[in-house]
């Protein structure tokens, strides 16, 4: 295991949604899509404080079990806000609370019995959670030390609203405090393929949670990232498809999901650190296709696959072709070589373009530009023109 973060403020709804909602919808639409990029800049600087704070030895390790701590911003975007439900406490009746209280339960289950790991960084974490963010905070985001969640555009009249309370979805939580988990293992660069695994990481094992939730095996599920998330003036299912990336919604509004499934529609783009929540369909879909082959309980087989290659073997620079050939390498050290489920892993690639290789992992360039974040598509948005 790697020790201390190395990540920006990662937020579950993607800068090219807000940046589409900010040039087509009415005045008071694009007014919440560019105060949640506002507000999401504001935590550049307290990144650096959070990222000092973990590396100084103090994050909220418990000495192990299970620790949740949810606090209540009460519409400000002050953090952590005001304790209000610890471990053991009651339900509050705030909805936002609850659901925040009950998804990190729910996300730490689901790693210790699948995986035996003991929270996000594997001994013990607290996990912390802060709800109520913001006035019209229209995402959730996981900031190096714990998790914040905005209650969506409900102060809109109901004919503009987008979407609901961010909490509100089990699969968006667990994506959230994978991206913590991350931090902590392979530490994925949050930019182009590096930042896509680090996305398709958080996806995959948000989609594992809520079948585990629901003990749904791959045949049943649905593999959709935010199922409940968007109100009934969105046409769409969710925020992402791992079944059939960029299938996900075509909205007026939101636009079209522009996630591809195959390498030869991979998006070279400027804006969203190179395209994270772009191309992340293409490993997400990888991901699908194995857990097709293999059937049954996804997390069992293809998940612990993943879940191994995220913990040993990953590093900040893997690239798709990286984790193609170290998830096939994982499948024969867990199961056998030619195995069943090496060729599930095999065959889970290939229908995305990429061969798998038993070579070493190939070196990879690092960025030459600062990553573009929330801040040049901000400018960009208020300057009226894309990134």
């Amino acid at each position: 295991m790697h020790t201390g973060p190395h990540l920006p403020i990662q937020c579950i709804v993607p800068p090219h949604m807000l940046q589409n909602i900010a040039q087509n919808g009415t005045d008071e639409q694009r007014a919440w899509a560019l105060g949640t990029l506002t507000q999401s800049e504001q935590f550049r600087g307290q990144r650096l404080a959070t990222q000092q704070f973990a590396v100084m030895g103090l994050s909220m390790v418990t000495g192990g079990g299970l620790n949740r701590s949810v606090f209540n911003a009460r519409y400000t975007t002050e953090l952590p806000g005001s304790l209000a439900r610890g471990e053991g406490d009651p339900p509050t009746g705030d909805l936002a609370v609850d659901e925040a209280y009950d998804g990190a339960g729910t996300t730490y289950e689901f790693y210790r019995q699948a995986y035996g790991r003991d929270s996000i960084d594997g001994q013990g974490m607290a996990l912390l959670s802060t709800v109520h963010f913001g006035i019209g905070y229209d995402n959730a985001f996981w900031n190096g030390k714990q998790m914040v969640y905005g209650d969506g555009d409900e102060d809109l009249p109901e004919a503009m609203r987008l979407f609901n309370r961010f909490t509100a979805a089990v699969d968006i939580i667990a994506h959230e405090l994978t991206h913590g988990m991350t931090q902590y293992e392979s530490r994925l660069n949050y930019f182009e393929q590096p930042g896509a695994l680090n996305e398709s990481l958080s996806d995959v094992f948000g989609v594992l949670t809520k079948q585990y939730l629901l003990r749904q095996t791959a045949d049943q599920a649905d593999w959709i990232i935010g199922a409940g998330l968007f109100t009934a003036n969105v046409s769409g299912v969710g925020i992402r498809s791992l079944k059939a990336p960029g299938t996900a919604y075509d909205d007026p509004v939101l636009g079209k999901d522009p996630q591809p499934a195959h390498m030869n529609q991979y998006k070279n783009v400027s804006y969203d650190n190179g395209g994270v929540h772009i191309n992340s369909g293409i490993p997400n879909h990888a991901f699908y296709v194995t857990a097709r082959e293999l059937g049954g309980f996804a997390w069992e087989k293809a998940g612990y696959i993943w879940y191994i290659t995220q913990r040993d073997k990953l590093s900040a620079k893997s690239d798709f072709q990286a984790a193609a050939n170290l998830t096939y390498q994982v499948a024969a050290s867990l199961y056998g070589s030619g195995s069943l489920e090496q060729q599930a892993v095999r065959t889970g690639w290939q229908e995305v373009g990429i061969t798998v290789s038993t070579d070493t992992e190939p070196p990879t360039t690092p960025p030459t530009e600062e990553p573009v974040g929330c801040r040049q598509t901000l400018i960009n948005l208020l300057m009226g023109r894309r990134s």
